[in-house]
Protein backbone atom coordinates (compact mmCIF):
# COMPACT_ATOMS: atom_id res chain seq x y z
CA UNK A 1 0.00 0.00 0.00
CA UNK A 2 1.15 3.46 -0.75
CA UNK A 3 2.14 6.24 1.61
CA UNK A 4 -0.24 9.01 1.01
CA UNK A 5 1.83 12.14 0.36
CA UNK A 6 0.73 15.95 1.51
CA UNK A 7 1.81 18.88 0.23
CA UNK A 8 3.48 21.33 3.12
CA UNK A 9 2.96 24.99 1.88
CA UNK A 10 5.10 27.47 3.63
CA UNK A 11 3.44 30.98 3.93
CA UNK A 12 6.09 32.54 5.96
CA UNK A 13 5.26 36.47 5.37
CA UNK A 14 1.97 37.54 3.94
CA UNK A 15 0.62 40.96 3.25
CA UNK A 16 -0.90 41.85 6.60
CA UNK A 17 1.61 41.03 9.78
CA UNK A 18 4.49 43.19 11.11
CA UNK A 19 7.79 42.84 12.62
CA UNK A 20 6.24 44.75 15.61
CA UNK A 21 4.11 42.08 15.61
CA UNK A 22 6.73 39.25 15.52
CA UNK A 23 10.80 40.06 14.97
CA UNK A 24 10.66 36.38 13.37
CA UNK A 25 8.82 37.77 10.03
CA UNK A 26 11.04 37.89 7.52
CA UNK A 27 9.99 40.26 5.07
CA UNK A 28 12.87 41.01 2.48
CA UNK A 29 13.72 38.91 -0.01
CA UNK A 30 17.28 36.81 1.13
CA UNK A 31 15.88 36.40 4.88
CA UNK A 32 12.43 35.70 3.30
CA UNK A 33 14.98 33.13 0.79
CA UNK A 34 16.95 31.86 4.06
CA UNK A 35 13.95 31.33 5.70
CA UNK A 36 12.49 29.18 2.95
CA UNK A 37 15.19 27.09 2.89
CA UNK A 38 15.39 25.99 6.39
CA UNK A 39 11.34 25.53 6.12
CA UNK A 40 12.25 23.19 2.46
CA UNK A 41 14.51 21.04 4.76
CA UNK A 42 11.72 20.51 7.45
CA UNK A 43 9.53 18.97 4.68
CA UNK A 44 7.85 21.70 3.21
CA UNK A 45 7.40 21.46 -0.68
CA UNK A 46 5.44 24.73 -1.75
CA UNK A 47 6.40 28.04 -1.29
CA UNK A 48 3.40 31.28 -0.89
CA UNK A 49 5.36 34.34 -0.97
CA UNK A 50 4.65 37.84 -0.44
CA UNK A 51 6.64 40.61 -1.55
CA UNK A 52 7.54 43.58 0.77
CA UNK A 53 9.13 46.66 -0.02
CA UNK A 54 12.39 47.64 1.07
CA UNK A 55 11.71 51.36 2.71
CA UNK A 56 8.83 50.25 5.32
CA UNK A 57 8.15 47.03 4.98
CA UNK A 58 5.04 47.53 3.65
CA UNK A 59 3.03 45.58 1.15
CA UNK A 60 3.84 45.12 -2.41
CA UNK A 61 3.64 43.03 -5.87
CA UNK A 62 6.69 44.42 -7.37
CA UNK A 63 7.62 42.32 -10.21
CA UNK A 64 11.64 43.17 -9.50
CA UNK A 65 11.10 42.50 -5.58
CA UNK A 66 9.27 38.80 -6.48
CA UNK A 67 11.95 38.53 -9.35
CA UNK A 68 14.48 38.57 -6.65
CA UNK A 69 12.90 36.46 -4.15
CA UNK A 70 12.26 33.77 -6.76
CA UNK A 71 15.73 33.80 -7.83
CA UNK A 72 17.43 33.82 -4.54
CA UNK A 73 15.10 30.66 -3.15
CA UNK A 74 15.55 29.01 -6.37
CA UNK A 75 19.73 28.96 -6.01
CA UNK A 76 18.60 27.51 -2.58
CA UNK A 77 16.71 24.26 -3.72
CA UNK A 78 13.79 23.50 -6.03
CA UNK A 79 10.51 24.45 -3.78
CA UNK A 80 7.73 25.11 -6.00
CA UNK A 81 6.80 29.72 -6.33
CA UNK A 82 3.61 30.40 -5.61
CA UNK A 83 3.92 34.14 -5.68
CA UNK A 84 0.54 36.18 -4.06
CA UNK A 85 -1.46 38.62 -6.34
CA UNK A 86 -2.92 39.58 -3.35
CA UNK A 87 -0.24 41.82 -1.94
CA UNK A 88 -1.78 43.10 1.44
CA UNK A 89 -3.18 46.19 2.86
CA UNK A 90 -0.84 48.85 3.03
CA UNK A 91 2.28 50.50 0.85
CA UNK A 92 1.59 50.08 -2.56
CA UNK A 93 -1.34 47.92 -2.68
CA UNK A 94 -4.46 50.28 -1.69
CA UNK A 95 -5.92 53.63 -3.08
CA UNK A 96 -8.23 56.18 -2.06
CA UNK A 97 -11.81 56.05 -4.17
CA UNK A 98 -13.42 59.78 -4.59
CA UNK A 99 -16.17 58.36 -2.04
CA UNK A 100 -13.35 58.24 0.81
CA UNK A 101 -13.73 54.28 1.04
CA UNK A 102 -10.09 52.17 0.10
CA UNK A 103 -9.71 49.56 -2.37
CA UNK A 104 -6.91 46.75 -3.30
CA UNK A 105 -5.37 48.28 -6.07
CA UNK A 106 -6.06 45.77 -8.94
CA UNK A 107 -3.80 46.65 -10.88
CA UNK A 108 -0.72 46.14 -8.26
CA UNK A 109 -2.40 42.65 -8.02
CA UNK A 110 -1.88 42.25 -11.21
CA UNK A 111 2.39 42.94 -11.23
CA UNK A 112 2.36 39.68 -8.80
CA UNK A 113 2.39 37.03 -11.64
CA UNK A 114 5.08 39.37 -14.01
CA UNK A 115 8.14 38.45 -11.89
CA UNK A 116 10.01 35.22 -13.47
CA UNK A 117 10.49 32.21 -11.59
CA UNK A 118 6.76 32.22 -10.44
CA UNK A 119 5.07 28.56 -11.38
CA UNK A 120 1.88 29.61 -8.86
CA UNK A 121 -0.17 32.61 -8.70
CA UNK A 122 -2.62 32.93 -5.85
CA UNK A 123 -6.50 33.87 -7.47
CA UNK A 124 -8.50 35.02 -4.97
CA UNK A 125 -11.85 34.62 -6.27
CA UNK A 126 -14.33 36.38 -4.40
CA UNK A 127 -14.99 40.17 -3.77
CA UNK A 128 -14.78 41.11 -0.20
CA UNK A 129 -14.53 44.43 2.09
CA UNK A 130 -11.14 43.63 4.77
CA UNK A 131 -11.41 45.56 7.76
CA UNK A 132 -8.53 46.94 9.52
CA UNK A 133 -8.92 48.93 12.78
CA UNK A 134 -10.46 51.90 11.69
CA UNK A 135 -10.17 51.37 7.69
CA UNK A 136 -12.56 49.32 5.65
CA UNK A 137 -10.76 48.09 2.02
CA UNK A 138 -12.68 47.09 -0.48
CA UNK A 139 -11.21 43.93 -2.31
CA UNK A 140 -13.29 44.02 -5.85
CA UNK A 141 -12.49 40.37 -7.89
CA UNK A 142 -15.47 40.55 -9.78
CA UNK A 143 -15.92 37.72 -12.57
CA UNK A 144 -14.19 39.66 -15.23
CA UNK A 145 -11.54 40.30 -13.22
CA UNK A 146 -11.27 36.90 -11.97
CA UNK A 147 -11.46 36.01 -15.83
CA UNK A 148 -8.10 38.51 -16.37
CA UNK A 149 -6.21 36.59 -13.40
CA UNK A 150 -6.70 33.69 -14.86
CA UNK A 151 -5.97 34.24 -18.69
CA UNK A 152 -2.90 36.11 -17.60
CA UNK A 153 -1.92 33.35 -15.73
CA UNK A 154 -2.37 30.66 -18.51
CA UNK A 155 -0.71 33.04 -21.08
CA UNK A 156 2.61 32.97 -18.96
CA UNK A 157 2.12 28.69 -18.26
CA UNK A 158 1.18 29.70 -14.46
CA UNK A 159 -0.92 27.49 -12.25
CA UNK A 160 -4.02 29.42 -10.06
CA UNK A 161 -4.38 28.63 -6.88
CA UNK A 162 -8.00 28.97 -6.10
CA UNK A 163 -8.39 31.25 -2.58
CA UNK A 164 -11.71 30.52 -1.41
CA UNK A 165 -13.19 31.97 1.39
CA UNK A 166 -16.68 31.09 1.71
CA UNK A 167 -18.98 28.52 0.16
CA UNK A 168 -20.32 30.92 -2.59
CA UNK A 169 -16.65 31.45 -3.64
CA UNK A 170 -16.65 27.48 -4.64
CA UNK A 171 -19.81 26.83 -5.83
CA UNK A 172 -20.62 30.68 -7.73
CA UNK A 173 -16.31 31.84 -8.37
CA UNK A 174 -14.61 29.02 -8.93
CA UNK A 175 -17.39 26.49 -10.37
CA UNK A 176 -17.87 29.61 -13.23
CA UNK A 177 -14.60 30.22 -13.68
CA UNK A 178 -14.10 26.08 -14.98
CA UNK A 179 -16.73 25.88 -16.81
CA UNK A 180 -15.51 28.68 -18.56
CA UNK A 181 -11.88 26.81 -19.51
CA UNK A 182 -9.76 29.07 -16.93
CA UNK A 183 -7.95 26.13 -15.70
CA UNK A 184 -7.33 23.16 -16.28
CA UNK A 185 -7.29 19.56 -13.50
CA UNK A 186 -6.49 18.92 -11.23
CA UNK A 187 -7.52 22.47 -9.80
CA UNK A 188 -5.71 23.35 -6.76
CA UNK A 189 -8.53 24.91 -4.29
CA UNK A 190 -6.86 26.43 -1.22
CA UNK A 191 -9.48 27.00 1.38
CA UNK A 192 -9.11 29.59 4.04
CA UNK A 193 -10.92 29.52 7.37
CA UNK A 194 -10.66 32.01 10.13
CA UNK A 195 -10.34 35.14 8.34
CA UNK A 196 -12.88 37.06 10.46
CA UNK A 197 -11.92 40.28 9.87
CA UNK A 198 -13.17 39.38 6.13
CA UNK A 199 -16.93 40.00 5.54
CA UNK A 200 -18.23 37.12 4.01
CA UNK A 201 -15.00 34.70 5.41
CA UNK A 202 -16.11 31.62 7.35
CA UNK A 203 -14.89 30.96 10.91
CA UNK A 204 -13.26 27.35 11.06
CA UNK A 205 -14.96 24.48 12.55
CA UNK A 206 -14.94 21.01 11.86
CA UNK A 207 -18.32 20.87 9.86
CA UNK A 208 -17.59 24.44 7.73
CA UNK A 209 -14.68 22.99 6.53
CA UNK A 210 -16.72 19.43 5.97
CA UNK A 211 -18.80 21.62 3.91
CA UNK A 212 -16.57 23.28 2.00
CA UNK A 213 -15.05 20.46 0.96
CA UNK A 214 -18.08 18.28 -0.06
CA UNK A 215 -18.66 21.13 -2.36
CA UNK A 216 -15.55 21.16 -4.25
CA UNK A 217 -15.94 20.57 -7.93
CA UNK A 218 -14.91 17.46 -9.56
CA UNK A 219 -11.01 16.88 -10.17
CA UNK A 220 -10.21 19.78 -7.79
CA UNK A 221 -7.64 19.08 -5.07
CA UNK A 222 -7.49 20.95 -1.73
CA UNK A 223 -5.37 23.02 0.77
CA UNK A 224 -6.79 24.05 4.33
CA UNK A 225 -5.62 26.98 5.69
CA UNK A 226 -6.31 28.27 8.52
CA UNK A 227 -5.48 31.97 10.65
CA UNK A 228 -4.70 32.02 14.23
CA UNK A 229 -5.79 29.26 17.12
CA UNK A 230 -7.54 27.61 14.08
CA UNK A 231 -4.27 26.50 12.24
CA UNK A 232 -3.59 23.56 14.32
CA UNK A 233 -6.93 21.89 14.65
CA UNK A 234 -8.03 22.83 10.70
CA UNK A 235 -4.74 21.73 8.80
CA UNK A 236 -4.88 18.42 11.11
CA UNK A 237 -8.67 18.05 10.30
CA UNK A 238 -7.54 18.55 6.44
CA UNK A 239 -5.36 15.39 6.48
CA UNK A 240 -7.74 13.06 7.86
CA UNK A 241 -9.48 14.11 4.97
CA UNK A 242 -6.85 13.68 2.38
CA UNK A 243 -6.70 16.98 1.78
CA UNK A 244 -2.95 19.52 2.31
CA UNK A 245 -1.90 22.38 4.41
CA UNK A 246 -0.50 25.68 4.91
CA UNK A 247 1.31 26.59 7.85
CA UNK A 248 3.53 29.95 8.52
CA UNK A 249 3.39 33.33 9.97
CA UNK A 250 1.54 34.63 7.49
CA UNK A 251 -1.49 32.94 8.94
CA UNK A 252 -0.17 32.63 12.81
CA UNK A 253 2.50 34.46 14.93
CA UNK A 254 1.82 32.15 17.63
CA UNK A 255 3.42 28.54 18.47
CA UNK A 256 1.21 27.98 21.45
CA UNK A 257 -0.27 30.60 23.59
CA UNK A 258 1.76 33.63 24.33
CA UNK A 259 4.50 32.08 22.50
CA UNK A 260 5.98 33.31 19.05
CA UNK A 261 6.38 31.15 16.50
CA UNK A 262 8.78 30.63 13.76
CA UNK A 263 8.17 29.71 10.21
CA UNK A 264 10.67 26.40 10.87
CA UNK A 265 8.53 25.53 14.06
CA UNK A 266 5.00 25.14 12.19
CA UNK A 267 6.71 23.48 9.28
CA UNK A 268 8.36 20.74 11.90
CA UNK A 269 5.33 20.15 14.16
CA UNK A 270 2.91 19.91 10.70
CA UNK A 271 5.43 17.43 9.78
CA UNK A 272 5.62 15.58 12.87
CA UNK A 273 1.60 15.04 12.95
CA UNK A 274 1.23 14.30 9.08
CA UNK A 275 3.44 11.17 9.76
CA UNK A 276 1.78 10.20 13.54
CA UNK A 277 -0.84 10.50 10.67
CA UNK A 278 0.47 7.92 8.62
CA UNK A 279 2.04 9.93 5.98
CA UNK A 280 4.48 11.75 4.37
CA UNK A 281 5.51 15.37 3.53
CA UNK A 282 5.33 15.61 -0.46
CA UNK A 283 8.62 16.39 -2.27
CA UNK A 284 8.67 19.19 -4.31
CA UNK A 285 9.12 17.14 -7.47
CA UNK A 286 5.83 15.06 -6.17
CA UNK A 287 3.80 18.41 -5.56
CA UNK A 288 4.75 18.92 -9.21
CA UNK A 289 3.01 15.86 -10.53
CA UNK A 290 0.43 16.00 -7.83
CA UNK A 291 -0.95 19.73 -9.01
CA UNK A 292 -0.23 19.28 -12.64
CA UNK A 293 3.03 21.95 -12.82
CA UNK A 294 5.17 21.03 -15.59
CA UNK A 295 8.61 19.51 -13.81
CA UNK A 296 11.31 21.79 -12.98
CA UNK A 297 13.87 22.25 -16.07
CA UNK A 298 17.36 20.87 -14.83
Amino acid sequence: MNTPKVIVTIAPTGGMASKRQSPHLPTQPREIADDVLRCYEAGASVAALHARRASDDEATCDPALYGEMNRLIRERCDIVLNNSTGGGINGDMVHQLNNGMWEIDFEQRLKGMEAPGAEMCTLDAQTICASFGSREILVPTSPSRIRILAERMRERGIKPEWEVFSLEDIVQDVARSIAEGLDEPPYFINIVLGVNAFQGALPYTPRILQTMVDHLPRDAIFNVSAIGQAQLPATTQGVLMGGHVRVGLEDNLYYAHGELATNVQLVERMVRIIRELGAEPATPAEAREMMGLRPLAA
